[in-house]
């Protein structure tokens, strides 16, 4: 009876699972979203990124212009001036990245702006409780 090799990683040929490989990388979406609007240098990138190591984000962009997800672009000035930029399969990421931030505002972010609404309607009820039994006294 023949038997049938299984590969190592079930998920291997999976498409949700490779794209959530190069999206769940620490700051990749983050770096995706920036650079989503236009090319950025990399001190521009670094500020907007806080938190980041400028060596965190030198290894995310290789890793990422290797992926064929970023360009880097080199101009011959002097100071040497470096850009990157999206490529087309970078831009595809676009849309998952706007998914995650309509996501988050609307279940993440809304629900502590939510939660706050909710503690100040019981403030405010609490307040209004007070004022009436002072008021009835």
């Amino acid at each position: 009876m023949a038997q049938t090799h299984k590969s190592a990683n079930p998920n291997a040929d999976c498409p949700v699972c490779a794209t959530a490989e190069i999206l769940c990388s620490k700051w990749t979406a983050i770096v995706i979203r920036d650079l989503a609007h236009d090319n950025s240098r990399f001190c521009e990138l670094e500020r907007s990124l806080h938190g980041i190591s400028p060596r965190t984000l030198s290894l995310r962009l290789k890793e990422l212009e290797e992926r064929g997800i970023v360009e880097r672009h080199t101009f011959p000035e002097v100071p040497p001036r470096v850009e990157y930029e999206l490529t087309e399969k970078g831009r595809d990421l676009i849309p998952i990245v706007d998914a995650m931030r309509h996501f988050g505002n609307e279940w993440l972010l809304g629900e502590r702006k939510q939660t706050k609404r909710h503690e100040a309607r019981r403030h405010e009820a609490s307040r209004d409780l007070r004022s009436r039994s002072t008021a009835a006294a």
